[in-house]
């Protein structure tokens, strides 16, 4: 393990450059005008692969974007462990809030600024460095990897899953890593047991068939931005829960314990909301800020548009109003079961003016990892070694679809060891990775893998 510590150490510009490369790429898997530099991204990393000496290292085409593999040989009676990583990234915009272009990567005050920098560019290619760590020191990893690396967690992993049915032989693995998730705070590592699921809708409500005159219409006829308007706006109570009939039904309640461990974390609710620019937090009656954002359920819309946009006034009553909602789910609900709730809820709450159309856009399951296993401890332990500090087991927010589909579709755990910063600004403009935290991911990951390798 020294000597792959040391090799990386001593490569560490040479990494930066590399990661650069691939940062450069505009690998945006919801446009499909960048659908070819997604396929670039994909073929990029399938090289760099077989350039580690990875066999079977390729780029499979889906009917999406490519899905790239490869594996690395350790010794036969090691484990194995798969290392899961997206390089698709967000659309850049708007681009004018960006300080520097954000495919042209940088490195400023310590982090690196670029699209892609943190989620999860960055962060997958921790692993392909510590794999190479271990390959030009020993010759091979302490542990057996392999590697899925998908274009299409942006835009809902939509082939992930089949390919994952069909090709479960050559995946076949002891845990799955994946450093697509953050440390707790700066310097304050964790390790992410627990992740919110979605179910992700589209609502839109229709009055009249065109566009109509407000002044012609006006007073006689419903507009549905004003009915929409009010329908979002009563899916909350005073308490600010959901008033959705049953949307509660399922939800697992926090335990004692679970509340006293949120209570231990080193969290400041006042530096937390400052931190995005807000004066006052709004949580679900009866629980903390920190529950609240990583293991309630929530809902939340996340745009709304009809009429007329543009420059001047138009005196228009539309006859569409559409609007995206997204509710974070926890265990033990069921994306489908609340779809369906909140077609039901617009449907029986909407007037007779209007007609209702509710689109399911793409679902994730809640998840829990179990924390005592051997792979977990080892992550542990890893950690603590470079952050001379026993690491946080935390819920998050977020979602991870593929942490459910790899139990399900598997029996596979997942380890989720990441390096990011809820600050990283990584579906913002400017977002980035500080360089300090993909150097200690890299020495993790080394880390990790001579640690599983010896314990199990």
């Amino acid at each position: 393990m020294q000597n792959a510590l040391n090799y990386a150490r001593a490569h560490q510009d040479r990494f930066l450059a590399e990661l650069f490369d691939l940062l450069s790429i505009p690998s945006v898997s919801t446009d499909p005008a960048f659908g070819d530099d997604v396929a670039r991204a994909a073929e990029w990393l399938a090289g760099h692969l077989a350039s580690l000496g990875a066999t079977g290292a390729r780029a499979h085409h889906t009917g999406g974007h490519p899905i790239v593999v490869g594996q690395s040989a350790g010794p036969r009676a090691k484990p194995t462990i798969l290392v899961y990583g997206h390089y698709d990234v967000q659309p850049p915009d708007p681009l004018d809030l960006w300080i520097s272009p954000p495919f042209v990567p940088e490195v400023r005050n310590g982090r690196i600024y670029a699209r892609g920098a943190c989620d999860d560019k960055g962060q997958l290619f921790i692993w392909l460095k510590a794999l190479e760590s271990y390959v030009k020191t020993e010759g091979s990893p302490p542990v057996n990897m392999k590697f899925i690396l998908e274009g299409e967690e942006e835009s809902g992993s939509t082939h992930l899953p089949p390919y994952i049915s069909g090709h479960a032989d050559s995946l076949a693995a002891d845990v799955v890593l994946i450093s697509d998730t953050a440390l707790f705070a700066p310097g304050v590592p964790s390790i992410t047991c627990g992740l919110r699921g979605m179910a992700y809708v589209e609502v839109s409500l229709t009055g009249p068939d065109r566009d109509l005159h407000s002044g012609t219409y006006g007073g006689a006829i419903e507009n549905p931005i004003n009915v929409l308007g009010r329908l979002i706006g009563g899916l909350h109570d005073a308490d600010h829960r959901i008033a959705i009939s049953g949307f509660y039904d399922d939800v697992r309640p926090l335990s004692l314990a679970e509340r006293a461990g949120f209570a231990r974390l080193p969290f400041d609710e006042g530096a937390w909301a400052r931190e995005v620019g807000v004066q006052h937090l709004r949580t679900e009656a009866g629980f903390t800020a920190l529950e609240g954002a990583t293991s309630r359920p929530t809902l939340d819309c996340n745009g709304i548009w009809g009429g007329y946009t543009g420059e001047g006034a138009k005196t228009v009553l539309p006859s569409r109003a559409s609007a995206k909602i997204s509710m974070r789910l926890v265990p033990d609900q069921d994306p489908a079961d609340i779809g369906c709730k909140i077609r039901t809820h617009f449907e029986e709450h909407a007037p007779a003016t209007m007609q209702v159309s509710v689109q399911e856009l793409h679902g994730a399951v809640p998840v829990l990892v179990n924390t005592d296993s051997a792979a977990m401890e080892a992550a542990a332990q890893a950690l603590n070694a470079v952050y001379k500090q026993r690491p946080h087991f935390v819920r998050i927010g977020g979602s991870i679809p593929v942490v459910a589909d790899f139990k399900e579709l598997m029996g596979l755990d997942c380890v989720l060891m990441g390096f990011g910063l809820d600050s990283d600004a990584i579906h913002s403009p400017n977002e980035h990775f500080g360089v300090d935290r993909f150097q200690q991911g890299i020495e993790a990951a080394i880390r990790f893998m001579a640690l599983y390798g010896s314990n199990v």
